[in-house]
C-alpha cells in the first residue's frame, strides 16, 4: 500500500478516520487514537519489508535517546558549540549513511519510508534544545511527532512545539467541525491535483516529451514542472487535510508558486515547510554568524553567499547525484542575483509596483523555475553528458 497513492489506502483511511471524527465531535482527545492509526498505516505501508519497519523502530529509539542525552548534556554545558555539532552530526548520521550508500552501491543501507523527513524533525529538536526553547522531550509526544503518518513520507515538515500545541490543545465541537470541513476540502482538492491534473501532465511527458528535438525538450520541461507541482501539491493537500481530521493543523506546503514574481517569492510559495526550515535553521544562522564575525564587507555579499550555501545544502539533501547538486546551486545563484538586483537596481525600485513590470517579472520567474525543474529531473545533465 502507498500512502495517499492507491485505492487501498483511501478505503482504509475512510474506515479508520471515522472514530477520529467521532472523538473530535465529542470534544475528546484524538492523540492516542491518532497514534494507533499511525501505527496501522506504517505497518500497511512497510509491512512487506520487516527490515524497513525494524530500521524505523531503531531510528526512532536512537533519536529519542539522542535528544534526551543532549538535554542532559546541555543542562550541564549549555550552548557548548562542540557538543552541539557532535549531536547534530549524530542526528544526521543515519540519513548520511543511507544517502552515501545509495549513491555508491545503488542500495541504501538503513532505508525506510520517510527517513529524510524524519531527520528534519529530529535535527530541529536538537537545534531548539541548544537554543533553550525545548527543556523536555516526552517519549509519546516525540515518537508521535516523528512518525505522524500523514506527513511521514514527504512532509509537510512540522515543528515540534507547534505540533505539541495542537496535540494538547482543546477544540470545541464548532472548531473541530470547521477543521474537519477544511480537511475534507483539502483532501478532495489534493485528489484532483494528483490523480487528474498530475496524471494528465505525466501523459504529456510520456507521449510528447520523449523525443530528442528541441520542441520535445520544451514540452518535457514544462510538462514535468507542472506534473511535479500537481503531484506533490496534491499529496501535500491530502496529507494536511488528513492531519486536520486527526486534530493536527499541519502547515500548508504550497501557495500558488507559479504566481511568484521573483525567485525569493517563489521559494516563499514552493514547498514552504522545507524552504522555511532551511531559511530558519541554515540561512538565518549563517547570516547571524557572518554578521557577528564580520566575515564579509557588507550584508549583501553575506546574503548572496548564504543563499548559495543554503540552496546547495538543499540540493545535497535531495541526493548526491550531480543534477540535484546543480539544481541546488542553480537556485542559490538565482536567489543571490535576485537579492543583488533588488537591492542595487534603481530601475527595479522605480518600477517594481507597476503592472507591466510585475508581469514581465512573473514571466521570467516562471521560466527560470521551469528550467530548474528540468535540471531536477536529470534530463538536462543527460543532454550535457554529465549523468547516465
Amino acid at each position: 500500500m502507498t500512502l495517499f497513492g492507491d485505492f487501498y489506502f483511501f478505503i482504509w483511511a475512510a474506515l479508520l478516520l471515522v472514530p477520529a471524527v467521532v472523538l473530535g465531535l465529542m470534544e475528546k482527545p484524538i492523540k492516542y487514537y491518532g497514534a494507533f492509526v499511525t501505527a496501522v498505516f506504517i505497518y500497511m505501508a512497510m509491512g512487506s519489508s520487516p527490515k524497513a519497519i525494524l530500521n524505523l523502530a531503531v531510528y526512532c529509539l536512537y533519536q529519542l535517546l539522542l535528544v534526551n542525552a543532549y538535554i542532559f548534556v546541555n543542562r550541564r554545558k549549555p550552548r557548548n558549540g562542540i557538543l552541539y555539532w557532535l549531536f547534530i552530526i549524530l542526528s544526521i548520521a543515519p540519513l548520511g549513511v543511507w544517502k552515501i550508500s545509495a549513491f555508491v552501491t545503488g542500495h541504501g543501507i538503513f532505508a525506510f519510508l520517510g527517513l529524510s523527513y524524519l531527520t528534519f524533525k529530529s535535527v530541529q529538536i536538537i537545534i531548539e534544545i541548544y537554543d533553550g526553547l525545548i527543556k523536555e522531550v516526552k517519549p509519546f509526544d516525540f515518537l508521535y511527532f516523528l512518525t505522524f503518518f500523514p506527513c511521514l513520507s514527504s512532509g509537510p515538515i512540522d515543528r515540534s512545539r507547534r505540533f505539541s500545541e495542537d496535540l494538547y490543545g482543546k477544540l470545541s465541537r464548532a472548531e473541530y467541525i470547521d477543521l474537519l470541513g477544511n480537511g475534507l476540502f483539502k483532501i478532495v482538492l489534493g485528489m484532483t491535483y494528483k490523480f487528474a491534473l498530475a496524471a494528465g501532465f505525466y501523459q504529456a511527458i510520456t507521449w510528447l516529451g520523449s523525443g530528442s528535438r528541441l520542441i520535445n525538450q520544451g514540452i518535457y520541461m514544462y510538462s514535468y514542472g507542472l506534473y511535479l507541482f500537481f503531484d506533490f501539491a496534491g499529496y501535500s493537500l491530502m496529507a494536511v487535510g488528513t492531519s486536520y481530521i486527526l486534530g493536527i493543523k499541519s502547515p500548508d506546503n504550497f501557495n500558488k508558486p507559479f504566481l511568484a514574481t521573483d525567485m525569493k517569492d517563489f521559494w516563499d510559495r514552493w514547498h514552504m515547510s522545507l524552504s522555511y526550515w532551511f531559511r530558519d535553521f541554515i540561512f538565518s544562522r549563517f547570516m547571524m554568524k557572518a554578521i557577528k564575525g564580520k566575515w564579509f564587507k557588507n550584508k549583501l555579499t553575506g546574503a548572496s553567499v548564504g543563499f548559495i550555501i543554503n540552496m546547495g545544502v538543499m540540493g545535497v539533501w535531495h541526493g548526491l547525484d550531480i543534477y540535484y547538486i546543480i539544481y541546488g546551486l542553480y537556485h542559490g545563484v538565482l536567489l543571490a542575483l535576485t537579492e543583488i538586483y533588488q537591492k542595487k537596481s534603481k530601475f527595479h525600485k522605480k518600477h517594481k509596483k507597476e503592472r507591466w513590470y510585475k508581469f514581465i517579472s512573473w514571466g521570467i520567474t516562471f521560466n527560470l523555475a521551469m528550467f530548474g525543474f528540468f535540471i531536477f529531473s536529470g534530463r538536462f545533465t543527460q543532454i550535457l553528458g554529465l549523468s547516465g
